[in-house]
Parts: structure tokens; C-alpha cells; sequence
């Protein structure tokens, strides 16, 4: 990966930095047949396609006494470590809980209520593979916000991974589903034989779970529709080299579509990066895919004019995950806007965020951190106005309600005012 200055980029690669999608256009089609066979042949269809896409021929799609069985079986300091990660996630999403609030003047009481979702259900990616992380991050929320029925579905395997599952159990999740990819998102947005219909779906996956997502969205609620993952390093000549490398190959082991960005405005920095980069990425088990993710369209190392232009270039660019590694990282930090999560100083991985430190990995892409921000007990509630007048409150709004209702050729609206004032 070779340093780009950022004036030198043309209009195709500004648009492969900048206007991320979540590469589902291709396959659409196809996932709203998978979508539609589900709705119409509920459990069965569900069979059908776990044989056929994930090799399994599944029995029991309920798999919730596994996961309790799981919370036991597996090794102490696995556990420890997912519950210590409960706990701080937990504990952070805590601090997240709106309070109910009312305030009176003039006879007006104005108010405002917070109420959890009744039913949700959070796709937990894996099958063979684990990520404990994904489940703590999705489940926990929701419980923390009240959500009376919390399901889960997470892909199946001839075993589904027992961290995994143990995971979910530790997170609070009520019930465990094996079930993956669009066909789970379309049994949670229409329900089956066994799987619950729900209010809202939340929780990462691959380009089939986020397809699906868009197809159900209007029959049931989303949380987003997240694309491969992206990291956005900010970072200036007092950055460590070794550091800011590191982060960018964690992120790009995560998929070869991921996004890797470094700008900074030392030329000196950059070409130290780069070096590291490619002496780093050679020690790594996922070396092939780290390759393929920094030499993807959406990565690269870019040297600004100065450090306006580089933060210019950050804003415009609204990362899930956003590194400050400088010097004035908070002078930085308040000038950005838009970043899904962002880590500051050196000694801050993205990691820590992804496993351990309390905050949600479960974040916007391809630019949407400009407009929302990732998940959060938010996602799992609702809120509900209250209001109560007095006569004299209503006597002091009736010319202002029946003067606004009139003009807008609402009659009744304004007669509903003053029948009470004559009463």
C-alpha cells in the first residue's frame, strides 16, 4: 500500500471512498425468493435451506437448552472473559437509559415516557465459526432496555459453536434458534411454526442477512443495513507507526471487502505505515485476506495538506470505526461529526471496543454515520409524549389552536376547543 496524497484523488476513487453501499443490489433478487418461500412454507423452507446452504440437516431449530448447557460446559477462562465483557457492556448501556420526565407551567403538564420493544430478534453470525462478541452486543441492550421476549438466530453447524452459545445464554437471550442468513431475518419479520414473529431485528451480518433486511424492512422494523466493515485512521507525525499498522490489519482480517483508511499529514508517517503494513501482514494467520482488503478500492493511505484537509477528509468520510492517533486528539475529535465509534489515543484498539471495553461494535456503514449512530438501548424502546391542560391553560391556547386550525381548513379541530370553553 503505497501513500496517496488526498488532492490527487480523481473522481473514481473518491467515489469508491465515499460512496460505500452494502453490495446487495446483485443479490436481491434472490433473496427475496428465499424471503418469500419462508413466509409462505414457514420451518420447512427453513429446513430446506440450512441443508442447502449450510450442509446441516437440522432437527430441532430450537437449540436454547444447548446454549445453557454451553454457559457450563465450556472452559473457565472463556467464561470469565464473556462475563467480564457482560458486565462492562452492560454496565455502559446502563448509563444509555432515558428517564420518564413531566414539567408543568401555567397549568400546561407536558411529559415525555420511555417504553421497551415487547418482542426482538437479534441474528447472532457463526455456525462453525464463534463470535461471542456479536451476541453480547445485541442481546445486552435489549435486555438492559426491558424487551420482554429476546430471541435469537444464529447460523447452524453439525455443532454450533459452543462460545458462541454460551455467549447468548450469558447475554440474558430468552430463546436460541439455529438458523442464518436471509431466511432467519425473513422467520423473525413473519414468524414460522417455531420461530417468533418480532417487532424489530437488529444485529451484523453478511450481505444475504443485510439483503434480507431491506427486503422485510416495512413489515417489520431494522436496525440498519450495515456493509463490510470500515476503520478511518486519523493521525498526525507523533502516531506510532507500529500502532496505526496494527489497527488497519486487525480491521482488514475481518473480510477482503473491508474498508482500511489512514490519513495523516506527515509524509514521514505515512511511509513508515506503509512499512509496517507489509512487514506486520506477513506474521498474521489471515495474511491472504488482510492482502486483499488493503488492496481493495475502498483502502488506502492518504497524506493531507495539512491537518484541516485530513479531518475535512474524515467528516466526508463518516467511519463506522474512527482512530484519533494524535497529538490534539480532542481538538480533532470536536471537529468531526460523523463516526460510528471512535478510539482515542494510542493505547485505544478498535479491539477494545469490538470485545471488551463497554461500547456496542454493532455500528453504521457506508456512510450512514452522518445521519444515526450504532446500536444502543435506543434501538429496543419507544417513546410516547403526555400532555394534560387545565381550562385556564386550554383558555390561554384557544386563540392560537383555532386561529392555526381554521387556516388550515380545519373546522372541527377549532370547534373542539371552543365547545369546552363554552362548557
Amino acid at each position: 500500500m503505497e501513500p496517496t496524497p488526498v488532492a490527487d484523488l480523481g473522481p473514481d476513487a473518491r467515489r469508491a471512498l465515499f460512496a460505500r453501499d452494502a453490495g446487495i443490489d446483485e443479490i436481491r433478487s434472490d433473496v427475496a425468493d428465499i424471503v418469500s418461500r419462508v413466509r409462505d412454507e414457514g420451518d420447512v423452507a427453513l429446513r430446506q435451506f440450512s441443508k442447502e446452504f449450510d450442509g446441516v440437516d437440522v432437527g430441532n431449530l430450537d437449540i436454547t437448552d444447548q446454549a445453557e448447557r454451553a454457559a457450563d460446559a465450556i472452559d473457565d477462562d472463556i467464561r470469565d472473559a464473556i462475563e467480564t465483557a457482560a458486565a462492562n457492556i452492560r454496565a455502559f448501556h446502563e448509563r444509555q437509559l432515558p428517564e420518564d420526565w413531566r414539567v408543568s407551567d401555567d397549568g400546561r403538564e407536558l411529559g415525555r415516557r420511555f417504553r421497551p420493544l415487547e418482542r426482538v430478534g437479534v441474528y447472532v453470525p457463526g455456525g462453525a465459526a464463534a463470535y461471542p462478541s456479536s451476541a453480547l452486543m445485541g442481546v445486552i441492550p435489549a435486555r438492559v432496555a426491558g424487551v420482554d421476549q429476546v430471541a435469537v438466530a444464529t447460523p447452524p453447524a453439525k455443532k454450533v459453536n459452543p462460545v458462541t452459545l454460551a455467549a447468548i445464554h450469558i447475554a440474558g437471550a430468552d430463546a436460541v434458534y439455529q438458523v442464518g442468513g436471509a431466511q432467519a431475518i425473513s422467520a423473525f419479520a413473519y414468524g414460522t411454526e417455531t420461530l417468533p414473529r418480532v417487532e424489530k431485528i437488529a444485529g451484523p451480518g453478511n450481505k444475504w442477512v443485510t439483503a434480507a433486511k431491506a427486503e422485510v424492512r416495512g413489515d417489520v422494523e431494522i436496525d440498519m443495513l450495515a456493509g463490510p466493515s470500515e476503520l478511518l485512521v486519523v493521525a498526525d507525525e507523533t502516531a506510532n507507526p507500529r500502532f496505526v499498522a496494527a489497527d488497519m490489519l486487525a480491521q482488514a482480517e475481518h473480510d477482503p471487502n473491508a474498508a482500511v483508511v489512514t490519513v495523516t499529514d506527515s509524509e514521514e508517517l505515512a511511509a513508515d505505515v506503509a512499512k509496517e503494513l507489509e512487514t506486520q501482514a506477513g506474521e498474521r494467520e489471515r495474511e491472504d485476506i488482510i492482502h486483499e482488503a488493503l488492496e481493495n478500492d475502498a483502502s488506502g493511505l492518504f497524506v493531507a495538506r495539512s491537518m484541516s484537509e485530513a479531518i475535512l477528509f474524515a467528516e466526508e468520510y463518516a467511519a463506522e470505526h474512527l482512530s484519533i492517533q494524535a497529538d490534539d486528539d480532542e481538538s480533532i475529535l470536536d471537529r468531526i461529526a460523523s463516526a460510528g465509534s471512535v478510539f482515542l489515543g494510542p493505547y485505544t484498539p478498535v479491539a477494545a471496543g469490538d470485545y471488551a471495553s463497554g461500547t456496542n461494535h454493532i455500528l453504521p456503514t457506508n456512510g450512514q454515520a452522518k445521519v444515526t449512530g450504532g446500536l444502543s438501548v435506543d434501538t429496543f424502546m419507544r417513546s410516547t409524549t403526555v400532555q394534560r391542560l387545565s381550562s385556564d391553560a386550554l383558555a390561554d391556547l384557544s386563540e392560537t389552536i383555532t386561529a392555526l386550525a381554521e387556516a388550515e381548513g380545519l373546522e372541527a379541530h377549532a370547534e373542539s376547543v371552543r365547545t369546552r370553553l363554552q362548557d
